[in-house]
């Protein structure tokens, strides 16, 4: 499995990029950076290229309604030419509060559009002249929608590779679905690997009956806090808070697929309740009632015998790169963290 990690887009950016050369060293293959209402993530992912040589780096995601196809493709391949070769494009529908609250564009339809914004990304990568009518997005734009004045263009740069590896971040059947099928990769969230074939099985296995076998196996990206020791359990406790945050809070009641996920990895009560707490602020109480069966379901914390189970578990449910984060006090023992994950990972 590769180790991966993302950084944080609340603060501390510049601070860990620093020390990102000791990761590369430890065994860390792929660095991935998010963006949600926070700094771009593009000049940070331009920032790392720079100071770094063998890693990996990843959008951890872009967001589909933030950019045009044509802009996301854009980006893509200038961060694949600045960093030789070493870009992963991750992309994701995000949720209609950040959507519509920040970008202020309606959030419709993000399983057709994801499907529409990969066949864009790799038709410009080819360097074809585009032309593209889709449901969604159709370029050039018809007459009848503006000047009449558009043409057909293709990228002017000659792309590192014209197949710049793509990850989707999915929860839903329909939008998993459609990440086995067409994706080099698929991010969930809250990785619970017991549960995974009862909650994905389905879509992923139809998915993968319609792949291109030319993408190759589907790269499967977990996500889990990590800390390895005989008194690290405590560090569990980090992620009520988070859990309360995406269960309770990432949307609206009925709009949440963070809630929806919850209840159907068997967590119906709980995430109900999470929900009404955090909903009405009280969210210490939403965080206290977030199960730690699914803290620690999710996570790779504990002695290293279990965290080697969790990984071991990890591995047999399909999951290929393993996405950090490092728990310990210190640089150095973060550092050693993923030494030892990576060497419980193979």
């Amino acid at each position: 499995m590769r180790i991966g990690m993302s950084l944080n887009y609340a603060g501390g950016f510049a601070e860990t990029v620093v020390e990102l050369a000791d990761y590369e060293k430890a065994g860390l293959d792929i660095v991935f950076v998010p963006e949600a209402y926070s700094f771009d993530a593009v000049s940070q992912l331009g920032f790392i290229a720079a100071k770094t040589e063998r890693l990996q780096i990843a959008s951890g995601i872009l967001q589909l309604y933030s950019r045009t196809p044509t802009l996301t493709a854009m980006t893509a391949a200038g961060l694949d030419y600045v960093s030789g070769g070493r870009f992963v494009l991750g992309i994701g529908a995000s949720g209609p509060q950040v959507i519509e609250g920040w970008h202020g564009v309606p959030y419709d339809s993000p399983v057709g559009r994801t499907r529409e914004i990969i066949e864009i990304c790799r038709a410009v990568w080819r360097r074809e002249r585009l032309q593209y009518a889709g449901r969604h997005y159709t370029i050039p734009l018809p007459p009848d929608q503006g000047t009449g004045l558009g043409k057909a263009l293709k990228l002017i740069n000659h792309p590192v590779r014209e197949r710049i590896p793509i990850v989707v971040a999915a929860l839903g059947p329909k939008n998993v679905e459609m990440a086995a099928e067409l994706a080099e990769g698929w991010e969930p969230i809250f990785y619970f690997p017991e549960k995974a074939a009862s909650v994905w099985g389905a879509p992923l296995a139809a998915g993968a009956a319609l792949r291109d076998p030319s993408l190759g196996p589907l790269d499967v990206v977990a996500q889990a806090g990590l800390a390895i020791g005989e008194d690290v359990t405590g560090y569990l406790e980090l992620g009520r808070p988070v859990l309360a945050l995406y269960i309770g809070g990432m949307g609206a009641k009925g709009r949440n697929f963070y809630h929806d996920l919850a209840v159907r990895f068997g967590y119906e009560a709980e995430a109900v309740a999470i929900q009404e707490a955090y909903l009405s602020g009280r969210k210490d109480e939403a965080a206290a009632l977030v199960p730690g069966s699914l803290l620690a379901g999710t996570s790779l914390i504990g002695p290293r015998s279990l965290v080697a189970e969790r990984v071991a578990a990890m591995r047999e449910s399909g999951v290929t790169t393993l996405n950090v984060t490092p728990i310990a006090a210190t640089h150095a023992e973060r550092v050693r963290l993923i030494e030892q994950v990576r060497d419980l990972a193979g």
